[in-house]
């Protein structure tokens, strides 16, 4: 059995779109963990819909960093229906939240997009402070970690090991030495790992063109790839595939409307774990991921040129459709075409 982790980065906009700032609190949950639209809500109340429609459990990775600006009452807002509904809260952390750190009692006024941008001390400080307010909002006590911005480095495993929280899933090779992650481990490291005293849980990825990796976000990988990852995972006996969304990933850019592209990918990837045989949806606390010993002879999922071709189509309809203004009769005539792309 493979143990499918879908985890959904659970988080409000530090800048909402258009905006220069976070706005109110209750708009800020509208357009980023709700996803209030006219036509509907996609957000994590939608999501946890279709996971439980599918037999299906989330986990969820909720920062609670804004309760520096908004109090612990913003990140419970968020925890109690996702632990009401059975579903998986993990810790997240966006470092950029520090600016409404008052006093200065995390990390001494400094401020910083990644954790990886402070020291160990900071980020020890900052990270159990960020555990107790997750705790205080309503989730158990958290025993997995992801960095915003995937935004970790080694440090950050050594702070998380001190804090007794024994899985961080920050790393994603298809991201290695491009980015925010710092983690030192290498673009073949495609299971978990023991590092820094925790296990490291790596984001799945696939093969690209140019072998170039790309990472198993929703907005990033097609249904035919996600499918595909899946069943390579299966065929070379892996415990477990990690695959990542947002709280706010089925909106388009602005996050006023439904990225009909993205809903439907998500809805479809969904109905299909439930169905796939030989696969499972597990969480941290019920499912942790082990460490295996036949690790070495794991590879990507290679390469296919026609399905590559098919996701890059779509993700062109899906920029000119919700990523830039159009006029009805362009958006139209886009969304005609996008029911032609697997």
């Amino acid at each position: 059995m493979t143990v499918v982790y879908l985890t959904i980065d659970t988080e409000y906009a530090f800048r909402l779109p258009g905006g220069t700032g976070p706005g109110t609190r209750a708009e800020n949950f509208a357009r980023s963990i709700a996803c209030d639209t006219p036509k509907g809500s996609v957000g994590i109340f939608h999501q946890m819909d279709l996971l439980e429609a599918n037999g299906l459990k989330g986990i969820f990775f909720v920062d609670p960093m804004p309760a520096l600006l908004w109090g612990v009452e913003a990140i419970a807002d968020i925890v109690a229906p996702i632990v009401s509904r059975g579903h998986d809260v993990q810790l997240h952390c966006h470092t950029e939240w520090l600016e409404y750190d008052r006093d200065g009692r995390l990390a001494g006024g400094r401020t910083g997009r990644n954790l990886a941008d402070f020291a160990l001390e900071d980020q020890y400080r900052i990270l159990g402070w960020a555990r107790d307010t997750l705790v205080a909002a309503g989730a158990p006590a958290p025993v997995a970690f992801r960095a915003g911005n995937y935004g970790a480095n080694d440090d950050t495993l050594l702070a998380l090991a001190r804090l007794g929280i024994g899985y961080d899933s920050s790393y994603s090779p298809a991201l290695a030495g491009s980015g925010d992650c710092a983690i030192a481990l290498g673009a073949d490291t495609l299971s978990p790992v023991l590092h820094g005293g925790v296990v490291e849980v790596p984001v799945a990825c696939i093969q690209s063109f140019g072998g170039r990796l790309r990472h198993g976000q929703v907005t990033a990988l097609s249904l035919r790839e996600m499918r595909a990852v899946i069943r390579h995972a299966c065929a070379e006996g892996r415990a477990g595939v990690t695959l990542v969304s947002h709280s706010f990933e089925l909106l388009s850019r602005d996050r006023r409307r439904i990225n009909r592209l993205v809903a439907r990918r998500f809805h479809d990837i969904c109905r299909e774990l439930g169905a796939l045989e030989g696969v499972s949806s597990g969480t941290y606390a019920d499912d942790p991921p082990g460490v295996a010993a036949q690790a070495s002879r794991w590879s990507p999922l290679p390469h296919a040129p026609l399905r590559g071709a098919a996701r890059i189509a779509e993700q062109v309809l899906s920029n000119t459709l919700y990523s830039r203004g159009l006029g009805t009769g362009a958006r139209s005539a886009a969304l005609m075409a996008s029911l032609f792309v697997a």
